[in-house]
């Protein structure tokens, strides 16, 4: 059956991607960037009244990709994140959009790269960032949308690179956690079309990496709600000068937490 659906950001890399597989599926798209590109509407999402509300009249989905996605950005650049998809829920509700799928991230929950411990959808998040608070903040957005009546998936998505052919490898930064963060292309488009045909979802917050070998990411709320069913994995490779760099940086997390709380507790 098709579908219709609005995709903001269609002009980046991921976007670019999904309306490659969506048009191949023969579903009907209406898209957005604020960059100029063939078959992309140009629309500023920080216009909350802008023209490109009206297209989320009927849509069966709006898959909200557009951010300024460099983690180490500014706050301004995270606040404009927060407007862009505040604007983004209150038009999909409006013009009875039927579902908002969030582009969130990873860097949500970067604070448990070195924890040790099963990341699960529902822990405490982590952020280390302003890109990551911003994520977060969509999130926390979307679950009040859904209690308003629209139903809310944040796909938590993992390391989808823009380079051609997005392989995996050393290259990636932060070592093992990093490459165990890979998305494939293929994961990713079947990712997203699972998250437009599944029924019977309110509200939720699933993680989307591919099926990598050893890999800290809980996949099983995101299997299970959607029928998100993974096709690729990569297993990390790690040289000792990898391995040190991520003892090196182990120990620099470590000792700014230690500082942090020996602020907080000396009220400077």
């Amino acid at each position: 059956m098709s579908k219709t659906v609005v995709i903001t950001g269609a002009a980046g890399s991921i976007g670019r991607k999904l309306r490659a597989h969506m048009a191949g599926l023969g579903w009907s798209l209406r898209l957005f960037d604020i960059a100029a590109d063939a078959g992309v509407a140009t629309a500023d999402l920080l216009e909350a009244e802008g023209a490109w509300t009206a297209a989320c009249a009927g849509a069966d989905a709006v898959i909200h990709l557009a951010a300024h996605p460099w983690p180490p950005g500014s706050w301004t650049e995270a606040r404009m994140n927060m407007d862009m998809t505040a604007n983004v829920l209150r038009a999909a509700r409006e013009h009875g959009a039927r579902r908002v799928i969030l582009a969130s991230s990873h860097w949500i929950m970067v604070g448990y790269r070195f924890a040790g411990v099963r990341i699960t959808p529902d822990m405490e998040p982590a952020p280390l960032n302003p890109y990551g608070v911003s994520k977060l903040a969509g999130e926390r957005m979307g679950r009040d949308a859904a209690a308003q009546g629209l139903s809310v998936i944040a796909l938590r998505i993992g390391w989808n690179q823009p380079t051609p052919g997005n392989l995996p490898g050393p290259h990636m930064i932060m070592g093992t956690y990093g490459q165990q963060l890979w998305l494939s292309d293929r994961d990713l488009c079947h990712g997203f079309e699972r998250a437009v045909l599944a029924e019977g979802i309110d509200f939720a917050v699933l993680n989307l990496m591919s099926d990598n070998p050893g890999m800290k990411w809980d996949l099983g709320p995101t299997k299970r709600m959607i029928g998100y069913a993974p096709r690729d994995g990569w297993t990390a490779v790690v040289d000792d000068e990898k391995r040190r760099q991520e003892e090196m940086a182990s120990r620099s997390r470590e000792l700014a937490a230690a500082l942090e709380l020996n602020v907080m507790q000396s009220g400077w």
